[in-house]
């Protein structure tokens, strides 16, 4: 499929929230549809970078709305009281689940509700976030969720065995697991919407190896040294600026052709042009899919 990254079709009167907007990929994201005419919504966690952000999205996008909301994915309350925020909005056509550790801590750490701090980031508040908001998407024909995945959900082999690693914690795991966790889930939402026949839409896109020494120099965003700039660029056979890791995202957000339960990154894998790609058989297993959810629920139940 046909299909220019910087030429997104029109998203005037669409109204889009992108949680960890602040930086990275998020904030590329946000700032592409908001130049392509939607109202943006940043989901952040820290106040001052989410409006150093909401600015140098104005700047490039200087007649689009866009807001700004507290939101960290964290905290089960915080996604609680977010929750009921985008609810008030009188539309919502799309929801990025961005938000994430992406430099998990040497030694385990648990969140203000003792869950383990990446599962809990990068997983179970995107999980609690999009249930609550499904109704609220469900007023709006069309709208879609994407979930962001990641090449190293390639790099572990199950979701299910340890969600809290209570009994061996090692940062690479956390995260690698964490986002097989996110693509399951984001497979098994679309099986549930489309089981419903609901016209809400589940997608999953991974922005392949993404760097900020490749992206570009946005003051009060994404000001990288000279010494990151040399060493991201010597990555650069294999690597990308987060500006193009975002394509993936928005493409699955609007491409008009793009259906539920499909899956967007680099064709290169690690970098290039945004089209759709298998993903891991780990990540559709039906039966890991529903035991994830079920599994999940009972965390958030108590």
């Amino acid at each position: 499929m046909s299909w220019n990254p910087r030429r997104i079709p029109s998203q005037s009167g669409r109204t889009f929230v992108i949680t960890g907007a602040n930086a990275g990929v998020g904030f590329f994201a946000a700032a592409q549809l908001a130049v392509a005419g939607a109202s943006v919504v940043l989901a952040c966690r820290n106040d001052e970078r989410a409006d150093a952000a909401a600015r140098a999205i104005r700047i490039r996008a200087p007649h689009s709305s866009v807001g700004t909301l507290r939101l960290d994915v964290s905290d089960l309350a915080s996604v609680a009281a977010a929750a009921d925020a985008i609810a008030a909005l009188p539309r919502l056509d799309g929801l990025i689940a961005n938000a994430g550790v992406v430099h998990p801590p040497r030694d385990r750490e648990v969140s203000l509700d003792g869950n383990e701090l990446v599962f809990a980031t990068n997983y179970l508040g995107h999980f609690a976030l999009v249930n609550r908001l499904l109704p609220t998407l469900e007023r709006t024909k069309g709208a879609r969720v994407v979930l962001l995945g990641s090449i190293a959900a390639r790099l572990t082999r199950s979701a299910l065995d340890d969600l809290q690693l209570t009994d061996a914690y090692d940062s690479w795991t956390a995260y690698a697991q964490s986002k097989l966790e996110v693509e399951s889930f984001g497979f098994e939402l679309d099986r549930r919407l489309r089981a419903a026949g609901s016209s809400t839409s589940a997608l999953v896109a991974q922005p392949g190896y993404s760097v900020g020494g490749l992206s570009p120099r946005v003051p009060g965003v994404n000001e990288p040294s000279r010494g990151k700039r040399f060493g991201d660029a010597l990555q650069g056979l294999w690597a990308q600026g987060k500006d193009r890791g975002a394509w993936p995202v928005v493409r699955a957000l609007t491409d008009p052709a793009a259906r539920s339960g499909w899956y967007f990154g680099p064709s290169l894998l690690t970098q290039g042009a945004p089209i759709r790609r298998q993903p891991i058989r780990a990540s559709t297993d039906p039966v890991i899919g529903a035991r994830l959810w079920e599994r999940s629920e009972a965390i958030l139940a108590g």
